[in-house]
């Protein structure tokens, strides 16, 4: 009998999610390694330890000395995984940062995001520039022994580790990580000028410590990796605009969960609600980013409530507040985010909750 690849997919992902919940590490792993080969990604490396993150000859247990570590100062939620981070650069190459929002990498630029629960490995996220407007994608599964990843298959990988009882990490599939990391342009969501600002917030939800090695604005600066050179960038290091310390919080966190979609480049500009912090405008006189978060909409209506009475953000009033709203909702159709998380961001509802309650006392 002859199975079409898309047929084969799916025949392979029922069977995985079969050998998941039964516990099946074995089925679990051959499902994977079925699934990958049937995607005809012949251009990515099989396993992990074939893409360069670690040094040779070292497996999986050493990191190549020429990937560096990096921590944005304003991570994204992804269910309280565990996250490490690097990028490597071509030799002798640099970043392109003549719009300071807007980096543009060279060609060979790699990164790779290690996601860990329960202190586990589980997936490793693999970006890589191909060409001038090319990347690839692509996410590995970690085996039940540790000792190496296999290349996931471009529809991604249900269930594949338990975060919270009843809950389960889900691989993304190659158009869920292009959703995010491509509303107009690929960018890189947790290396920019402002999540290596050497200012970095302390009130930053989820905010994780630089350690010794990791890049920041300051590295990239002094070792000549971004053309032109801005040494404005370390005399006034790139921040958020805001009025108090709590706001800085909100803005920021909101920016990098969901400004990558909610910005005046994608296709949901036309909603009003723009969250992505963009350094350049918000140094401009009277920049006020926080009232534009009051407008009403009928878009994103709350339910229950009176006609006309939601807005992105009604100060004093959470509950009439559809940000919020959305964040604190976790059914498929409503939540916010609506990819990569499937347990509610408490830190951050709470932050924001704070807040519009304070504004009502403003």
């Amino acid at each position: 009998m002859t199975i079409s690849p898309f047929g084969a997919r799916r025949r392979g992902v029922r069977l995985l999610r079969n050998g998941v919940a039964a516990g099946l590490a074995l089925g679990l792993l051959a499902s994977v390694q079925y699934l990958a080969a049937s995607t005809g990604r012949a251009e990515l490396p099989r396993l992990l330890s074939q893409t360069g993150l670690y040094a040779a000859g070292a497996g999986t247990t050493a990191i190549d000395p020429q990937n560096r570590p990096f921590s944005p100062q304003y991570p994204l939620w992804s269910d309280g995984a565990g996250k490490s981070r690097w990028v490597r650069l071509p030799a002798g190459a640099t970043i392109d940062v003549l719009d300071v929002d807007r980096w543009d990498f060279p060609v060979g630029t790699r990164f790779w995001k290690e996601f860990t629960f329960g202190g586990r490995k589980v997936e490793t996220r693999f970006l890589r520039k191909d060409g001038p407007a090319s990347w690839s994608f692509a996410s590995y599964v970690w085996n039940e022994e540790q000792t190496d990843a296999e290349l996931a298959p471009e529809g991604g990988v249900m269930n594949v580790a338990e975060v919270a009882p009843g809950r389960r990490h889900t691989i993304p599939s190659v158009e869920d990580c292009r959703a995010c990391h491509d509303s107009a342009r690929t960018e890189i969501l947790g290396f920019t000028a402002l999540q290596l600002s050497t200012d970095r917030d302390p009130n930053a939800p989820h905010a994780e410590p630089l350690t010794p090695g990791m890049v920041t604005l300051k590295t990239l600066v002094e070792e000549r990796l971004i053309t032109p050179a801005r040494p404005e960038l370390l005399d006034a290091p790139p921040r958020v605009a805001a009025p108090d310390p709590r706001t800085r919080a909100v803005l920021g966190y909101l920016s990098t969960n969901c400004g990558a979609c909610h910005n005046a480049e994608s296709s949901l500009a036309s909603l009003g609600l723009l969250l992505k912090a963009r350094l350049e405008p918000s140094h401009a006189p009277h920049h006020d980013p926080v009232k534009k978060l009051f407008k009403p909409t009928a878009k994103w209506q709350i339910p229950e409530a009176p006609d006309g009475a939601s807005a992105f953000v009604t100060p004093g009033a959470p509950d009439l507040s559809a940000l919020l709203v959305r964040m604190r909702s976790r059914r498929p159709s409503t939540q916010m985010p609506p990819l990569g998380t499937v347990l509610h961001d408490r830190e951050a509802i709470d932050l924001v909750t704070a807040w519009i309650e304070d504004l009502g006392r403003r």
